[in-house]
Parts: structure tokens; sequence; C-alpha cells
């Protein structure tokens, strides 16, 4: 019988895919290549017009979906000046021009303004809650939505080198950036700071958490492993999402206990979380403290 598959694929993910779509796709792959069902979820939402790393978690992997979503993320994105359109990158209606073009020395000067810690208002074309209902459904129904703004960290933020045909009417950055930060939101605000309008013309995260884009495989680099059975070489292990969580070796009984639910009392262990291991295998994240160790997800491995 099959073995069931816990881990991460690390995809590319194509332009025009949204990230439940590429979800599907995988499941669809691994049903035709005789897997095992197993269940499948994503670390972090790419928008359909964006490419690149979209960290996908089988079997127990899957439990460790919303630590992806806090993860750092880095980009590469286009600000194309001149348009500025309602859903903030190429799919919208232009909402409103600009002839100013800004140079390269304008961009640079500008750029210290959107780094750190700053207030952001999401775009309006977002998966964001509003009243209960995704605020891009409200947006598309014609409502005009008064998105809340927010704090948000942007580690990095610098100009790309130009390329030789380099156009007047756009530049691309490169960005690291905190959970819930919008790059449709920073282009926005950067054009906007610069006297003229602008929106996002490509986008590519490069990296998400602890997955690079140097990982990252294409779809039909997938179809084609898992239809020759080499599935397992595509797979990241389970603990790749946990690259900055310390190991912490534990008995057969204490594993035993940690499978329950069960907090280890008297546990000397370091402050924080830690990831409980029995010969190498993956018991549970657990929290330590002064009480001892409080499981925060258990894995069935």
């Amino acid at each position: 019988m099959a073995r069931l598959i816990h881990g991460w694929i690390v995809l590319d993910k194509p332009v025009g895919l949204g990230s439940t779509t590429a979800v599907s796709a995988v499941k669809r792959i691994l049903r035709e290549a005789g897997e095992p069902k197993t269940k499948v979820g994503h670390g972090g939402t790419l928008d359909p017009l964006a490419s690149g790393v979209l960290p996908i978690a089988l079997g127990e992997a899957t439990k460790l979906c919303g630590r992806m979503l806090d993860a750092t993320k880095e980009y590469e994105f286009t600000i194309r000046f001149g348009e500025e359109t309602d859903t903030l990158d190429t799919e919208g209606q232009v909402i409103a021009t600009s002839d100013v073009r800004p140079s390269l020395a304008d961009v640079g000067a500008v750029l210290p303004r959107f780094t750190g810690e700053i207030e952001q208002v999401p775009p309006a074309y977002s998966a964001l809650k509003v009243g209960g209902k995704a605020a891009y459904q409200r947006a598309r129904a014609g409502e005009e939505l008064e998105m809340k703004a927010r704090r948000v960290t942007v580690e990095v933020l610098k100009l790309l080198p130009a390329e030789p045909a380099r156009r007047e009417d756009q530049i691309t950055l490169a960005a690291t950036v905190s959970k819930g930060t919008y790059i449709r939101s920073l282009a926005r605000d950067i054009a906007q700071a610069l006297g003229t309008v602008g929106h996002v013309s490509y986008l590519r995260r490069t990296r998400a958490g602890p997955f690079l884009v140097a990982q990252a495989i294409s779809l039909d680099f997938l179809d084609e492993a898992a239809k020759a059975r080499a599935l397992t070489r595509t797979v990241l292990p389970l603990t790749a999402a946990l690259d900055d969580i310390p190991a912490l070796p534990v008995t057969p009984d204490q594993a035993q206990l940690l499978r329950h639910g069960q907090r280890l009392a008297g546990f000397p262990a370091t402050p924080g979380l830690s990831l409980a291991t029995l010969d190498n295998v993956p018991v549970a994240l657990v929290e330590a403290a002064a009480d001892g160790l409080r499981v925060v997800r258990g894995f069935n491995l």
C-alpha cells in the first residue's frame, strides 16, 4: 500500500492561476498518479496575476499553514507610472492618470519613507473580510469601500538594476515584507509620493518564510515526477517549514503524552517554541514555559 506523503511542495505558481486553483491542480496530479488521498493546503495566498513561490502543504504539514501565513515574504515587482487602476494591477479599470514620470533618482529618494514600520491601506480588491464578506466581492458588486489603514513592516525596499531597455514609465523593485503587506498598495503609495499615479504590472514572490524560488518547481515538473513515481524527490520534509525552531528530543513515554495533548510538567527547556521529536520524527510543536511543555500542534506521523 502506498504511504501517505507529509511535507511541502514549493510550487512556482504561474501567472493566471489562483492559489486555491493551484491546490486543486496539485490534488489532481496526486490523484492521477495513484497517490493515497491526502490533505492539501497552501501557505499564503498569491494573486492570480502574481507568479512565484507558493508553498503547498501535504498531509500533516497542513497543520503548519497558519505559521506560513505569518512568515516574512520577498517580492520583485514593477510599478508602471501614469495610470492607477481600481485593482491596483493590470486587471482593473483605469481610475486616474498622470503625465509625471519620475526619474530613478526621485524614486531612490522616496524609498526610505516606505521602509520600516509603515501605515498602509489595503486594496479594496483583496481577500480581507469586510463585514464578514471578502472585500473584492463587495468591490465587484459596486460597493464603495473604506478600507482601514494597518501597520505593516517593510524590512527591505530597493531598486533592482535597470535593464538596458528600461522604459521611462516603469521601475522594478525588490521588497522584503511582513505578513499583511500588500505590494499593490505599496506601489500605489510610492507613485503618489512621487507626484504621480501607478499600478503593479509585474509581481513575483521570490521567498515565503524558509522557501526560496530556487527550490520551486512547476506544475508540469510535478506532474512528470508523479507519473514517474518519483514524487518524493519533489517533496521537502514537514520540518522544512520549521528551520528556525530548535528540535527537542523526547522519550517514547513523553511522546505518548504529547500525542494525547497532555502537558509535560517540570520539563527543562528553553522558553519559547520547540519541535518535540522522537528518533528524529516530529511529535509536536510545543511551547516551553515555567510550568512545563504545552502542545501547540500535534503531528500524527
